[in-house]
């Protein structure tokens, strides 16, 4: 079979369950265009009357997504810029705490960086023991700042500091799992494929005003998301344009 080489952001619908899938060949990074459509695809299906829950899934059996792209990280040239590509994920993540649909994650792989963040707005997630997971920023100069409060709310202070502390080692999938990042861990991707299919079946049945008063709840205190991450955007925005984190994301990048 030929290899997928083609970004994508996808969105459809069957028997009131949605699904989003993104794509890209760089272990499914996200460049700015696919953070764009992301957003857009999660609001789209946020007001879509035929979706009643929603699966949110990356292409291929490998990595679940390694982040922001490095290549364009490479390209930003001042703080304005890194405000912009920075925001793309804030998009993502307000999109995803505002969309009334629960959000189902299928975590396949690894998840690094803003990966890391994508799993934790899903309302409940599904991985394999593949999934181990990282936050990476430090070790570019950087940090986490837009995915962080997204990462704290579902596993807690203590173990996003760790994460975002020690930035070079991959944490497993039982550990994301006892931390509360996934609610179910699997040893293959087709029992991880049977346990979704399993629970959106039931909550396509299941009352969607029932449904979205409850996510409202869970996701109650963070109504100020959209200025606070704009906010923490322009932090990641003003750290990549030094020449220290220039420096380390090339020798990061050579090195992964």
């Amino acid at each position: 079979m030929q290899q997928i080489q083609k970004p994508y952001v996808s969105y459809q619908v069957l028997n009131n369950i949605g699904t989003i899938e993104f794509f890209t060949p760089q272990h499914n990074s996200m460049p700015i265009n696919i953070l764009a459509q992301l957003a857009e695809n999660i609001e789209k299906a946020g007001s879509d009357q035929h979706c009643k829950v929603l699966i949110l899934k990356t292409a291929g059996d490998k990595s679940f997504c390694a982040g922001a792209y490095f290549d364009e990280l490479l390209l930003i040239q001042n703080e304005e810029e890194g405000l912009i590509f920075f925001n793309g994920f804030a998009k993502v993540i307000n999109a995803m705490r505002k969309c009334p649909k629960f959000i189902i994650g299928r975590i396949q792989g690894k998840a690094i960086g803003g990966g890391v963040g994508l799993a934790a707005c899903c309302d409940y997630t599904y991985a394999t023991t593949e999934a181990s997971i990282k936050l990476s920023e430090l070790a570019v100069g950087i940090g986490p700042f837009v995915v962080s409060p997204a990462i704290e709310r579902k596993i807690g202070k203590s173990a996003t500091y760790e994460l975002a502390i020690d930035a070079t080692n991959f944490r497993s999938a039982e550990w994301a799992m006892m931390k509360g990042l996934y609610n179910h861990i699997f040893p293959s991707i087709h029992l991880m494929d049977l346990a979704i299919e399993k629970l959106t079946f039931t909550l396509s049945a299941t009352s969607y005003q029932a449904m979205s008063e409850i996510k409202k709840a869970f996701w109650q205190g963070t109504e100020n998301w959209d200025q606070f991450l704009l906010e923490r955007a322009a932090i990641s925005g003003k750290l990549i344009v030094t020449d220290e984190a220039k420096s380390f994301l090339s020798a990061f990048k050579k090195w992964k």
